[in-house]
């Protein structure tokens, strides 16, 4: 049952990807989504040179000047590829910033009955999102730990555990904007094997370069989708 459900939410995202308004925010997303990436991974470039790495990252790179050489071929071929545990958090940090837009649309497109809610404020949306960014990278780095000892599973390992953080960061964010956090968290709860199923099935195209950059947008909507599925919601009738 759960795997339909998310078939059909993801069936339905990209069915809307026609329509003109979905098209715009998910062109949006793609962008900021290239350029956070471009940005985390300049703060890992700076981190690993703190460290005393740089001469790793240079036998990489060749003779790296930092700025000057951050968008050389193989400064570019180096991000696609560490963009594979890079989107993570960049995926996580985009869903402050596009979900009202995202669920806007799919609402307005599939869901017309309900009610109107008023916008998740700047200041909330971003307090969920850097808590749960917060929790998602820390429990990456001691993931860390769990890759060396299993590394034949890490890839596996990888997706579940962020597939979990993330399904339960979009759910919770999305159920939000309709019931408020209380219920979206006994929500989360209640449905936990779907979302973190739905959570790893958005993780997987994460590690996949390029094809990464659609799936925050794609995601955001895809989980609106799933959350009316799991908990249909059926607007007040009109008064007189």
């Amino acid at each position: 049952m759960a795997v339909g459900l998310i078939l059909s939410s993801f069936g339905k995202t990209l069915g809307q990807l026609g329509d003109p308004r979905f098209r715009r925010v998910l062109f949006k997303g793609i962008g900021l989504t290239f350029a956070l990436l471009i940005a985390v991974y300049t703060l890992f470039l700076m981190f690993l040179n703190w460290l005393g790495a740089a001469a790793w990252v240079q036998e990489l790179l060749g003779n790296i000047s930092w700025v000057g050489d951050l968008f050389t071929a193989a400064s570019l071929f180096l991000m696609i590829f560490l963009s594979v545990f890079l989107m993570v958090p960049v995926a996580s940090a985009i869903t402050s910033l596009f979900l009202d837009e995202v669920a806007d649309a799919v609402e307005d497109r599939h869901y017309p009955h309900l009610p109107d809610v008023p916008a998740v404020s700047f200041g909330e949306g971003l307090k969920d999102s850097v808590n749960f960014l917060g929790v998602l990278i820390a429990a990456n780095l001691l993931a860390l730990i769990v890759y060396a000892i299993f590394t034949p599973f890490a890839l596996f390992i990888f997706w579940a555990l962020n597939g979990f953080l993330l399904g339960r960061e979009y759910f919770q964010l999305t159920a939000m904007r309709r019931v408020g956090r209380a219920e979206a968290k006994k929500l989360r709860r209640k449905h936990g094997g779907a979302i973190w199923l739905a959570g790893i099935l958005m993780a997987m195209p994460l590690s996949i370069p390029l094809v990464n950059l659609l799936i925050p947008i794609l995601g955001a909507a895809t989980f609106t989708h799933l959350f009316h599925q799991l908990e249909p919601i059926r607007a007040h009738p009109p008064s007189g």
